[in-house]
C-alpha cells in the first residue's frame, strides 16, 4: 500500500546536489507538507507513494532552488540610476543622497516585492540580505513565499532607519526578537564592513548574534583600497582586525572577499564562515577577483551573490553562477577551475550552507524544507542534451541555460510559480509603482545636480570624514605656557607637527550650500624649513549639529577630496560668491588622555592677525560618546591653563564673515 503525499513528482531529471551528486533520470520527489519525504528513481518511488497532485515534469530539469548568498533586495529601486562611474562617486554622489531621501518602509517593501518577483522567475527560493528597515523587508519576502535571512544594517554613519549606531542596534534587537523561529525568515544582523562601523559596534553585534543564534552578515575585503587603509590605520589585514573584535565568534556570512590570503582563508574555515563571491558586482565595480579556488581547496562553505541590482544590476542567479565559473578560470589561466558542477554547488547546497542553511535547503534529500525548482532544458538555445557523461547536465544548466527557462518554483511545499505565472505577486502593479518612484528620484538628482556638494564627488576621490566632531576653542594670550603645560605627565603624546597652513574659503549665495576650502599643508620641520606639501578639499556644513553643555560644539560630518588642481581651476570649477583667504601658523598635538585619543592645536592666524586660539577635538559615532568626550576635554582645558580662557563657538570663517 503506498503512501500518500501532497505533491509527487515524476517523469524529472533530478539534480539532487546532495554529497554525492546523487543523478536520477527518470526521477522522482515526494512532497508532504512543507518537507521533502523522499527522492531518488521514480520506479521505486511510484511503488511507495501516491500524490494528491501528481506533476508529470516531462523531462525537465527538477532540482534545488537557488541561493542568493547577498544583496541588497530593495535596491531594485535603484537599479540603473547611476552607471559606469567609481565606486566613491556611484556611492556618495547619488546612492547615499538618493537612500537618505527615498528610503522609507514603503521604498524598501515595494522594492523587495519587485526583487522577490525578479528572483522566483530566475529560480531563486533563498536569499540573503543586507540593509534598512529589515522588519518591513522581511514581512515583504513572507507575503511573497520566499526563504531568506534578513539582516539589519548597523553602521557609523546615520542611515535611513537610526539617526545613531545605538539605535540600529536597539532596532536589530527588536528585530531579531519578533522574527526568530519563522518558518521563512532567519534574522540576523548586519554590521555593514570593519571600515564603516567601529570596534564597539563589531562587538556588540557578534554579542547580539550569540546571544540569539543568529548569523552575523558583513563585507570582508571587497575592495584593495580597504585593504589598504586597514593595514595603515591598525597595521594588519581586515579579516585579522575583524577576528580582533569577536566578530567569528558568531556564525558569520562573509560578503565578497576579494582581497584575502590563505592565511584569512583558514581563519574563515576555523571560525565556521561562509563566504558569498559575488562575480558581477566585483566585475561591475573593478573591485578584482575573489581567490575562489583556494576557498574551495581549504574547505570553506562558499555561494554565490548578486550584491545589489544598484551594483550589478540584476538579480540573475544563472547568469551568477556562470560567471562564478568563467571569471575563476581566467583568472587563473586554468580551465578545469570551478567546473560546472562545482559552480551549480556553490549556487545551491554549499550557498545554504555558507548562510548556515544547509540543514534546511540547499539540496534535494529527505528531511529537508520543499524549496524547489523545474528547469526546462529543451529550448533550443539549450539543445541538444548528451547523456554520456553525467556532468553533462551540470554543464548544461550552468554554461548553456537562462533564467527565462525557469518554469515552476516550491519554496516550503507552496507554490509561488507555475508554469511562468507568478501566484504570490502582481508583476504589472508593481512596475507602475516602481516608475512613480523613479520619476521622483529623477525629479530630487535634477535638482540635486545642481549643488556643490554634487561638483565636489564628480571631481572624485571625496570621501565622508566622519559623522560627529566634539570641538572646544578658546583664546589663548599666552601661548608658551600652554606649550609648556601640554608636557605634563597627565598627557601622553603620540605625535607632535608644525604646519603652515593657507586656507581659501569658497563662499556661495545659498548659503544652505556650505563653504568650501582649498587648503594647502606645509609640514614644516623644527627648524622651519618645508617638508611636503598636502592640497585638499573640505565642504563643510553651514550648520552644527548642537551643543554640548555650555561651550563644546558637536559637528556634524564633512566632505574632503584630495587637490589636484590650482586654487584657480577651483574657483572658476565651482564659481563662489565670495572668497576669503586665512593664513596661519598652527602646531599639533595627537594625545592620548584618560585612554581618549584627542587632537589639540595651537594656531597663530598671520592673515588676518587675529592672535593665538587653541583648539581640542576628537571624532566620535554617537551622542553618548560625545557627552564622555566633551567632560574630557574640559578637564583638559582646566589642566593646560585654560579653563578661564575666551571661549570661541565659532570657527574662523565664521569670526572673519559676523564682521
Amino acid at each position: 500500500m503506498t503512501q500518500n503525499v501532497d505533491t509527487l513528482f515524476i517523469n524529472a531529471t533530478v539534480l539532487t546536489m546532495d554529497g554525492k551528486l546523487n543523478q536520477y533520470d527518470p526521477g522522482a520527489v515526494a512532497v508532504r507538507g512543507d518537507t521533502i519525504v523522499a527522492v531518488g528513481p521514480e520506479a521505486e518511488i511510484k511503488k511507495e507513494y501516491s500524490g494528491n497532485e501528481t506533476i508529470d515534469c516531462k523531462g525537465k530539469v527538477l532540482m534545488p532552488g537557488l541561493i542568493n548568498a547577498h544583496t541588497h533586495v530593495p535596491m531594485t529601486l535603484l537599479r540603473g540610476l547611476a552607471d559606469d562611474l567609481r565606486l566613491d562617486v556611484w556611492l556618495m554622489g547619488y546612492m547615499l543622497p538618493v537612500e537618505r531621501e527615498f528610503v522609507s518602509p514603503e521604498f524598501v517593501r515595494l522594492g523587495t516585492q519587485i526583487a522577490c518577483a525578479e528572483q522566483i522567475r530566475s529560480g531563486v527560493t533563498t536569499f540573503n540580505d543586507m540593509y534598512f528597515f529589515e522588519d518591513d523587508i522581511a514581512q515583504a519576502t513572507a507575503d511573497a513565499g520566499m526563504r531568506a535571512v534578513c539582516g539589519e544594517s548597523v553602521m557609523k554613519y546615520p542611515a535611513p532607519d537610526a539617526p545613531a549606531f545605538e539605535d540600529s542596534i536597539a532596532y536589530a534587537r527588536e528585530f531579531i526578537k519578533k522574527w526568530k523561529g519563522h518558518p521563512l525568515i532567519v534574522p540576523a544582523i548586519a554590521p555593514h564592513a570593519p571600515y564603516s562601523t567601529t570596534p564597539e559596534i563589531l562587538r556588540t553585534c557578534s554579542n547580539i548574534a550569540q546571544e540569539f543564534d543568529v548569523p552575523l552578515h558583513i563585507h570582508i575585503s571587497e575592495t584593495a583600497f580597504e585593504v589598504e587603509n586597514m593595514r595603515h590605520e591598525h597595521g594588519m589585514p581586515v579579516v585579522p582586525y575583524a577576528k580582533k573584535q569577536g566578530i567569528f565568534e558568531a556564525k558569520v556570512i562573509a560578503a565578497h572577499c576579494v582581497h584575502i590570503d590563505v592565511g584569512e582563508i583558514r581563519t574563515l574555515l576555523h571560525a565556521g564562515a561562509g563566504v558569498s563571491h559575488n562575480p558581477s558586482s566585483n566585475l561591475k565595480l573593478a573591485s578584482g577577483f575573489a581567490p575562489v579556488q583556494k576557498m574551495l581547496e581549504n574547505g570553506l562553505n562558499v555561494g554565490i551573490g548578486t550584491d545589489g541590482p544598484a551594483s550589478n544590476n540584476d538579480l540573475d542567479m544563472f547568469e551568477e553562477i556562470r560567471l562564478a565559473s568563467f571569471v575563476a578560470k581566467a583568472s587563473s589561466n586554468d580551465p578545469t577551475v570551478v567546473p560546472a558542477a562545482t559552480a551549480l554547488l556553490m549556487g545551491t547546497r554549499l550557498g545554504a550552507q555558507a548562510l548556515h542553511m544547509g540543514h534546511l535547503t540547499g539540496s534535494l534529500e529527505t528531511g529537508k524544507r520543499a524549496d524547489l525548482i523545474i528547469v526546462d532544458t529543451s529550448p533550443i538555445h539549450n539543445s541538444p542534451r548528451f547523456h554520456r557523461d553525467p556532468n553533462n547536465a551540470y554543464a548544461q544548466l550552468v554554461y548553456a541555460s537562462k533564467s527565462t527557462d525557469v518554469t515552476d518554483v516550491m519554496v516550503n511545499g507552496k507554490w509561488l510559480m507555475r508554469n511562468h505565472n507568478l501566484l504570490t505577486l502582481n508583476e504589472a502593479d508593481l512596475i507602475k509603482e516602481a516608475q512613480g518612484v523613479a520619476k521622483k528620484i529623477d525629479m530630487f538628482l535634477f535638482e540635486r545636480e545642481k549643488s556643490v556638494l554634487s561638483k565636489l564627488i564628480a571631481l572624485g576621490g571625496s570621501m565622508e570624514e566622519e559623522s560627529f566632531e566634539v570641538q572646544v576653542k578658546v583664546k589663548i594670550t599666552e601661548p608658551d605656557k600652554l606649550v609648556e603645560a601640554m608636557k605634563r605627565p597627565e598627557i601622553e603624546i603620540n605625535a607632535h607637527k608644525k604646519y603652515q597652513q593657507f586656507d581659501n574659503y569658497f563662499l556661495f549665495e545659498d548659503e544652505s550650500q556650505g563653504r568650501l576650502r582649498f587648503r594647502e599643508d606645509n609640514l614644516l620641520d623644527e627648524k622651519g624649513n618645508s617638508l611636503n606639501v598636502r592640497s585638499r578639499l573640505t565642504l563643510l556644513g553651514q550648520k552644527r549639529e548642537g551643543e554640548i553643555g555650555q561651550d563644546v560644539l558637536l559637528s556634524r560630518s564633512r566632505f574632503l577630496a584630495p587637490a589636484i588642481h590650482t586654487a584657480r581651476f577651483y574657483r572658476e570649477y565651482f564659481k563662489p560668491a565670495t572668497e576669503i583667504a586665512i593664513e596661519k601658523d598652527r602646531l599639533r598635538w595627537h594625545i592620548s588622555y584618560k585612554e581618549t585619543e584627542l587632537f589639540v592645536n595651537l594656531d597663530k592666524l598671520v592673515t588676518p592677525a587675529l592672535g593665538y586660539f587653541l583648539e581640542i577635538k576628537s571624532r566620535t559615532w554617537s551622542r553618548n560618546d560625545a557627552d564622555k568626550k566633551a567632560e574630557l576635554v574640559k578637564e583638559l582645558l582646566e589642566l593646560l591653563g585654560a579653563g578661564d580662557a575666551e571661549v570661541v563657538t565659532q570657527d574662523y570663517i565664521e569670526i572673519l564673515t559676523a564682521k
